[in-house]
Protein backbone atom coordinates (compact mmCIF):
# COMPACT_ATOMS: atom_id res chain seq x y z
CA UNK A 1 0.00 0.00 0.00
CA UNK A 2 1.46 3.16 -0.96
CA UNK A 3 1.74 5.63 1.75
CA UNK A 4 -0.25 8.96 2.09
CA UNK A 5 2.39 12.25 1.61
CA UNK A 6 1.41 15.76 2.19
CA UNK A 7 3.56 18.72 1.64
CA UNK A 8 2.48 21.79 3.96
CA UNK A 9 4.57 24.27 2.61
CA UNK A 10 4.95 27.98 3.79
CA UNK A 11 7.03 30.80 4.90
CA UNK A 12 6.73 30.02 8.84
CA UNK A 13 8.27 33.46 9.41
CA UNK A 14 8.02 32.01 12.51
CA UNK A 15 6.56 29.11 13.50
CA UNK A 16 3.10 29.81 15.31
CA UNK A 17 1.25 27.44 17.89
CA UNK A 18 -0.93 27.51 14.76
CA UNK A 19 1.23 25.98 12.36
CA UNK A 20 2.09 23.49 15.14
CA UNK A 21 -1.42 22.68 15.49
CA UNK A 22 -2.22 21.81 11.93
CA UNK A 23 1.09 19.80 11.45
CA UNK A 24 0.17 17.63 14.79
CA UNK A 25 -3.40 16.98 13.36
CA UNK A 26 -2.02 16.32 10.06
CA UNK A 27 0.66 14.34 10.80
CA UNK A 28 -2.46 11.65 12.45
CA UNK A 29 -4.05 11.76 8.92
CA UNK A 30 -0.93 10.97 6.98
CA UNK A 31 1.97 8.37 7.06
CA UNK A 32 4.50 11.64 6.78
CA UNK A 33 3.99 15.39 6.34
CA UNK A 34 6.66 16.96 4.48
CA UNK A 35 6.74 21.03 6.09
CA UNK A 36 8.51 22.92 3.25
CA UNK A 37 9.76 26.49 3.92
CA UNK A 38 9.87 28.27 0.92
CA UNK A 39 11.01 31.84 -0.02
CA UNK A 40 8.63 34.33 -0.48
CA UNK A 41 9.74 37.21 -2.65
CA UNK A 42 7.28 39.63 -1.98
CA UNK A 43 7.87 39.44 2.04
CA UNK A 44 10.71 40.82 3.71
CA UNK A 45 11.60 37.67 6.13
CA UNK A 46 12.35 38.37 9.82
CA UNK A 47 14.11 35.50 9.94
CA UNK A 48 16.20 33.65 7.18
CA UNK A 49 15.11 30.05 5.82
CA UNK A 50 18.07 27.92 7.43
CA UNK A 51 16.74 30.14 11.10
CA UNK A 52 13.28 28.72 10.23
CA UNK A 53 14.31 25.24 9.36
CA UNK A 54 16.12 24.90 12.81
CA UNK A 55 13.45 26.40 14.59
CA UNK A 56 10.36 24.00 12.63
CA UNK A 57 13.28 20.83 13.90
CA UNK A 58 13.40 21.84 17.41
CA UNK A 59 9.71 22.92 17.60
CA UNK A 60 8.92 18.89 15.59
CA UNK A 61 11.56 17.21 16.95
CA UNK A 62 9.20 14.78 18.95
CA UNK A 63 7.06 14.12 15.39
CA UNK A 64 8.78 10.97 13.76
CA UNK A 65 6.22 11.46 11.22
CA UNK A 66 7.37 15.48 9.63
CA UNK A 67 10.19 16.36 7.86
CA UNK A 68 11.43 19.26 7.37
CA UNK A 69 12.68 20.83 3.94
CA UNK A 70 13.14 24.45 2.08
CA UNK A 71 12.55 25.25 -1.78
CA UNK A 72 12.37 28.37 -3.97
CA UNK A 73 10.05 28.56 -6.84
CA UNK A 74 6.94 27.32 -7.98
CA UNK A 75 5.03 24.59 -5.79
CA UNK A 76 3.97 22.61 -8.57
CA UNK A 77 7.59 22.18 -9.21
CA UNK A 78 8.84 20.89 -5.92
CA UNK A 79 5.80 18.70 -5.98
CA UNK A 80 6.73 17.76 -9.12
CA UNK A 81 10.66 16.78 -7.91
CA UNK A 82 9.51 14.99 -4.83
CA UNK A 83 6.55 12.72 -6.75
CA UNK A 84 3.96 13.81 -4.18
CA UNK A 85 0.73 15.39 -5.18
CA UNK A 86 -1.17 16.20 -2.02
CA UNK A 87 -1.04 19.85 -0.77
CA UNK A 88 -1.92 20.54 3.04
CA UNK A 89 -2.93 24.60 3.57
CA UNK A 90 -4.60 26.23 6.76
CA UNK A 91 -7.59 28.41 6.63
CA UNK A 92 -8.24 30.76 9.41
CA UNK A 93 -11.15 32.73 8.23
CA UNK A 94 -13.27 33.45 5.10
CA UNK A 95 -10.80 35.66 4.34
CA UNK A 96 -8.30 33.31 3.38
CA UNK A 97 -10.55 30.92 1.61
CA UNK A 98 -10.64 33.27 -1.14
CA UNK A 99 -6.87 33.32 -1.56
CA UNK A 100 -6.00 29.73 -0.89
CA UNK A 101 -9.42 28.40 -3.75
CA UNK A 102 -7.07 30.46 -6.28
CA UNK A 103 -3.68 29.13 -5.07
CA UNK A 104 -5.29 25.34 -5.21
CA UNK A 105 -6.68 26.27 -8.94
CA UNK A 106 -3.84 27.49 -10.63
CA UNK A 107 -1.87 24.82 -8.83
CA UNK A 108 -4.24 21.86 -10.41
CA UNK A 109 -3.71 23.93 -13.76
CA UNK A 110 -0.30 23.75 -13.62
CA UNK A 111 -0.42 19.97 -12.22
CA UNK A 112 -3.01 17.88 -12.72
CA UNK A 113 -2.09 15.80 -10.48
CA UNK A 114 -2.11 18.26 -7.48
CA UNK A 115 -4.49 17.57 -4.78
CA UNK A 116 -5.10 20.85 -1.64
CA UNK A 117 -6.20 19.60 1.43
CA UNK A 118 -7.57 22.47 3.87
CA UNK A 119 -7.35 22.10 7.41
CA UNK A 120 -8.88 24.83 10.24
CA UNK A 121 -7.26 25.44 13.37
CA UNK A 122 -8.43 25.15 16.77
CA UNK A 123 -10.54 27.88 17.25
CA UNK A 124 -8.16 29.32 19.80
CA UNK A 125 -5.56 29.57 16.76
CA UNK A 126 -8.10 30.68 14.26
CA UNK A 127 -6.95 34.43 14.51
CA UNK A 128 -3.01 33.86 14.79
CA UNK A 129 -0.59 34.24 11.98
CA UNK A 130 3.11 35.04 11.39
CA UNK A 131 2.61 38.49 10.45
CA UNK A 132 0.76 39.05 13.43
CA UNK A 133 3.23 37.88 15.99
CA UNK A 134 5.61 40.08 13.72
CA UNK A 135 3.61 42.82 14.43
CA UNK A 136 3.23 42.23 18.11
CA UNK A 137 6.76 42.11 18.04
CA UNK A 138 8.04 45.19 16.57
CA UNK A 139 5.88 47.38 18.66
CA UNK A 140 7.39 45.16 21.80
CA UNK A 141 4.21 42.96 22.80
CA UNK A 142 4.64 39.62 24.67
CA UNK A 143 4.24 36.86 21.86
CA UNK A 144 5.06 34.07 24.37
CA UNK A 145 1.10 32.73 24.13
CA UNK A 146 1.58 32.49 20.23
CA UNK A 147 5.25 30.78 19.74
CA UNK A 148 7.13 28.13 21.22
CA UNK A 149 9.83 29.40 23.96
CA UNK A 150 12.90 29.03 22.06
CA UNK A 151 11.06 30.95 19.61
CA UNK A 152 9.88 33.80 21.31
CA UNK A 153 13.76 34.37 22.79
CA UNK A 154 15.14 34.53 18.83
CA UNK A 155 12.30 37.02 18.32
CA UNK A 156 13.46 38.87 21.12
CA UNK A 157 16.90 38.24 19.94
CA UNK A 158 16.21 39.57 16.47
CA UNK A 159 14.38 42.38 18.15
CA UNK A 160 17.80 43.39 20.12
CA UNK A 161 20.13 42.81 17.38
CA UNK A 162 18.11 45.62 15.32
CA UNK A 163 18.33 48.13 17.86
Amino acid sequence: MEKKVAVYPGSFDPVTFGHLDIIDRASKIFDHLVVSVFVHSAKKPLFTVPERVIMLKQALKNNKKVSIECFEGLLVDYLKKKKLQVVLRGLRAISDLEYEFQVAAINRTLYSKVETVFFMPSQRYAYLSSSVVRDIAHFGGDVSKLVPPFVAKQIAAVKRSKI
